[in-house]
């Protein structure tokens, strides 16, 4: 049985140049399912959790065309790609929302170091105590994932040397989460988080995975992944989901699939070296994605993001199959032969492209791939 998957989508609106202009306060007050973000540059829509690839498919795209259905009639608007500013201007907070006090700590605290643009994907977990077991494994495997979707080489028109300039940017916080040992661990924590300040709201923390519920810390029934750049490309979103939902899959048949009883690491106390592993693979992945050396958590040996995901799909194909979604799979062995976004984008620039062409020209292809896609698997969209 397959589990229930949906997604929380950030995109930036702009011009056909790739300007990126604030337009959520009007997007958020004219069409429903549009949420505000902090800053008025990007916007948020989520999809329904959903079971079924085609239909989650669909509710990704759906949203999509209808935002850029609306944004055209506002004038030469549409969603630019990527998951920083681009083409700038980093240096200014644009305010969607002035008399919100949490927005206002969020500029002064952070600038905009935040106002990127990502995907969270969250699959359902009604077990608990398995909920958090699957948070252990894929905080420690969350690198690669980021490796497969970045897409943000670029910042106020420079090339930044990060393939991920979102993640190597973006405050983690609190500094230090622990890789949580069970339920009652999770629920102490946040609540001493939340007494002393290290976190203004149960939402406050921004980590590469988190357990997630409508009432957390105290119920739980999903597991959320915020380490992916934004990926517009549904079929490659859809590989990168497939890929976390057959490693929870195995978590749910296997007790003994846990960081905490499976690394053989023994350089002092594990979950401290663990740690450490996950800040080094997720730094490194920000910087060299698909090439980074990063270090497996079983046993602490060196390997290159690109082959470890190798092995992980080899792993994954049969169990994939054996539920029904093996195909969506296969756009991930795409990404490992071609590149991700960002390494796309940087080999078009090393052949002479500037940072504007590129983002000029990436705005047409999605456009293109959106559009061939909703006319051959979805209904019909009405924007007007």
């Amino acid at each position: 049985m397959l589990l229930s998957k949906g997604f929380e989508v950030e995109v930036y609106t702009g011009t056909e140049e790739g300007e990126i202009v604030g337009l959520s306060h009007k997007i958020v007050q004219d069409l429903r399912g549009f949420v505000r973000e902090p800053d008025s540059r990007n916007v948020e829509y989520t999809t329904p959790p959903l079971c079924n690839y085609d239909k989650l498919l669909c509710a990704l795209l759906r949203p999509r065309q209808q935002l850029r259905g609306y944004l055209k009639r506002l004038g030469d608007y549409t969603i630019v790609p990527g998951s920083t500013l681009s083409l700038g201007d980093s240096s200014i907070f644009l305010r969607s929302d002035p008399q919100n006090p949490y927005h206002e700590f969020i500029e002064k605290t952070y600038h905009t170091n935040i106002v990127t643009a990502s995907v969270h994907i969250n699959i359902g977990i009604s077990n608990t105590e398995k909920l958090i077991q699957a948070y252990r494994l894929i905080r420690c495997e969350a690198p690669l994932l980021l490796a497969l979707s970045a897409s943000s080489p670029f910042l106020d028109n420079k090339v930044t040397g990060y393939h991920s300039t979102r993640w190597h940017l973006f405050p983690h916080t609190p500094r230090h989460v622990p890789l949580f040992h069970n339920h009652d661990h999770f629920i102490q924590w946040v609540e001493k988080q939340l007494s002393c300040g290290a976190m203004q709201n149960v939402r406050h923390l921004w980590c590469s995975v988190r357990p997630n519920g409508d009432n957390r810390p105290y119920s739980l029934n999903r597991l959320e992944l915020r380490i992916c750049d934004l990926v517009l490309n549904p079929l490659h979103l859809l590989a990168i989901t497939a890929i976390l939902e057959a490693r929870i899959t195995q978590v749910l048949a296997d007790d003994t699939l846990d960081p905490l009883k499976q690394s053989t690491i023994s350089n002092g106390d594990l979950e401290t070296e663990l740690l450490k592993i996950i800040r080094h693979n997720e730094k490194a992945a920000s910087r060299d994605s698909l090439e980074a050396k990063l270090y497996h958590w079983q046993d602490g040996r060196e390997i290159v993001a690109r082959q470890w995901l190798e092995n992980l799909l080899a792993e994954l194909y049969p169990l994939a199959k054996e539920l029904g979604f093996a195909c969506f799979l296969s756009p991930a062995y795409n990404i490992l032969q071609h590149g991700n976004q960002a390494q796309q984008w940087l080999q078009q620039y090393q052949q002479g492209l500037s940072i504007k062409e590129i983002i000029k020209q990436a705005i047409h292809a999605v456009y293109k791939e959106e559009k061939e896609l909703e006319d051959k698997l979805c209904q019909t969209i009405v924007t007007a």
